[in-house]
């Protein structure tokens, strides 16, 4: 069968876009739909930040009958180019029926966008920015992703190798269980660092607070994520649409923000109750009713993601990573959660994934991202 791929070029197709994993994902258990609103955001030129480095272009693919069966965005990060100094286009939101010639022809759009953007490479799933989510599932297609991670049918990875491409990296996720109470040597060990190295946690009584240090939280997020696989430095424009996102739904007892003498900051630790199964029950929709569902898994709750974590490498050494799951382990530990689900993760970050090393816990998540060189003879190593 041939499929027709159209350009979208208009925002009643950008709609039906976003709109199309939740035709695909019908009934799926473990689907969690982002919100519309947010998508609507994040793939809109005059409202996303990340566009001022960056180029892309949305593509929907139809069956004889019109019926939309797969989706896809092609898009060039200037940005992370000129850093690795290579020419990468991305694919992203990548959905499709399955059929291999969906997957096909919808990547084939993609590369020949990227040969006339001169690309040497062609990787992916990738957004605009880290805070999109990345990869393909490869493992855990019977668990509920984070609100930040991704679901997909096994059948995507195998179509997407059949078409040549290769892996680049996994990210791994975890689950761990939350102990009955915190050892009382993390304390004691907290409050030795923190005399030792003249540190202390801060202690926020108000959102505005958190604000007062949020510069300085992405400021350090900057320096100390340079070398991750994918990340590029954010912008002042995507700072300041970060805060707009996370700090209406951050609750003050899963933030640790650690400084020093000179009350600089040296590392910080975030977390957020899952808001998965709430997204479930919204369905996409904040209103009227989705945002009820939210604010009840923000105070009611049995699983707590972890969203950011950073240390300044001046400090890596010196324990700062104890003192942060100190602050917040003890808030999860009192307020009942049972459960913390890692976000996706690098999976040789042995850095973070050593913060679970004494509880229990198991990996049960696996997403993976793909290359592939588009002229025969760079090799993507």
């Amino acid at each position: 069968m041939r499929y027709a791929i159209n350009e979208i070029t208009n925002t009643k197709d950008l709609k039906k876009f976003i709109k199309f994993p939740n035709e695909l994902y019908n009934g799926n258990p473990y689907y969690v739909p982002p919100l519309d609103s947010t998508e609507i955001e994040t793939l809109s030129k005059e409202k996303n930040p990340a566009f001022e480095f960056c180029d892309a272009k949305y593509w929907l693919a139809f069956n004889e009958n019109n019926a939309i069966v797969g989706r896809i965005a092609g898009i060039v990060n200037h940005k992370y180019n000129q850093k690795t100094g290579e020419k990468y286009v991305c694919f992203g939101w990548f959905d499709f029926i399955e059929d291999y010639g969906v997957a096909k022809a919808l990547l084939q759009a993609v590369e020949a966008w990227a040969k006339e953007m001169d690309a040497l490479y062609m990787h992916g799933p990738l957004g605009l920015s880290e805070f999109d989510a990345s990869g393909v599932l490869i493992e855990g297609f019977n668990e509920i992703p984070t609100a930040y991670g991704k679901y997909n049918y096994p059948y995507y990875s195998k179509f997407i190798e059949q078409l040549g491409f290769v892996k680049e990296v996994d990210w791994v996720e975890l689950r761990v269980t939350v102990p009955n109470s915190i050892p009382e040597r993390y304390p004691k060990m907290a409050k030795m660092i923190s005399e030792r190295h003249n540190l202390r946690s801060v202690k926020f009584s108000s959102k505005k607070e958190v604000l007062a240090y949020s510069d300085e939280i992405f400021q350090l997020m900057n320096k100390e994520y340079e070398n991750i696989h994918g990340f590029y430095a954010l912008s002042p424009g995507q700072i300041n649409g970060l805060k707009k996102q996370f700090i209406p739904f951050i609750r003050l007892k899963f933030i640790s923000v650690i400084v020093n003498s000179n009350n600089k900051v040296v590392g910080f630790g975030i977390c957020l109750p899952s808001l998965s199964k709430a997204l479930q029950k919204c369905g996409g929709k904040l209103f009227p009713f989705g945002f009820l569902h939210i604010l009840k898994a923000l105070y009611h709750n049995d699983t707590i993601d972890t969203l950011l974590i950073a240390i300044h490498s001046e400090y890596r050494d010196k324990g700062v990573n104890a003192l942060i799951f100190n602050d917040i382990g003890s808030s999860i530990v009192s307020d009942g959660m049972k459960y913390i689900e890692t976000t996706r993760e690098l999976e040789d970050n042995y850095l973070v994934q050593n913060l679970w090393s004494k509880l229990e816990s198991r990996q049960h998540k696996r997403a993976r991202c793909y290359i592939k060189p588009l002229i025969p003879t760079f090799i993507p190593f």
